[in-house]
């Protein structure tokens, strides 16, 4: 029988203690200074490891924070009404976003068919990186009709919430009038916004909300991380 090799024995050690409670969802691991010291190994070994479990979605690491053990996945209903902050609230976790762009540019034309603008009319994008208590559950892209939602930018940029800035320039209400799904596997620069592998599992959501005259408001493109999340289709009113 093949002897087990070091780095795989600390793996399923650390497991082991994940699985009994020493370590909790969040929680951060020891450094893998402690680690190395605790196992009599090198820094190496302990990063082969965590790299192991790491592709099993046991833990996750932050650049300069360290590595932590992976939240619970969080439910996420796909609804008439599908509201980020609610949902993870919802499901008893921390909402928060981090907003990367945000820029008024031309529409294509798929945009500007989807929004019922003209070919070339503004639009602003928003894109970023949703969060359930810290850890990265979904990459998004929203597009809107820039004409319509002056100011839309910096009521973003200020509330960090897509609901409460509409909800701020007037539309308090709106709903989902489609949704299309699809697997896909994380690319690179995809993954660094997840904190994955490359290669990961991720679902696309390409959603159209409209407003309560079913005037569309908003073309959301969503990668959600697919060992964090539990997509659920719901019935809403």
């Amino acid at each position: 029988m093949a002897k087990q090799a070091i780095w795989a024995a600390i793996a399923e050690g650390l497991s082991g203690d994940i699985a009994a409670g020493h370590y909790r969802p969040g929680d951060r691991l020891p450094t893998e200074a402690a680690l190395a010291a605790r196992f009599g190994v090198n820094r190496h070994t302990v990063r082969h490891a965590l790299a192991a479990l790491a592709e099993r979605g046991v833990v996750h690491s932050r650049q300069g924070a360290g590595v932590f053990v992976a939240q619970r996945p969080t439910d996420y209903p796909l609804g008439r009404r599908v509201r980020f902050h609610q949902n993870v609230l919802a499901a008893g976790q921390t909402p928060s976003r981090r907003i990367s762009r945000s820029e008024t540019r031309a529409s294509d034309a798929e945009e500007a068919r989807t929004l019922r603008l003209k070919a070339g009319d503004p639009v602003l994008v928003v894109e970023g990186v949703s969060l359930a208590d810290g850890q990265p559950i979904a990459a998004f892209r929203s597009i809107f009709p820039a004409a319509r939602f002056p100011g839309l930018s910096e009521a973003v940029q200020e509330t960090g919430s897509i609901t409460q800035a509409l909800a701020a320039l007037g539309l308090t209400d709106y709903t989902r009038a489609e949704t299309r799904l699809t697997a896909q596997l994380a690319d690179p620069v995809l993954a660094l916004a997840l904190a994955v592998r490359t290669g990961a599992p991720v679902m696309r959501s390409v959603a159209v909300n409209v407003d309560p005259k079913g005037v569309p408001v908003e073309l959301g493109t969503t990668w959600f991380a697919g060992e964090r999340v539990t997509l659920t289709v719901a019935d809403q009113p």
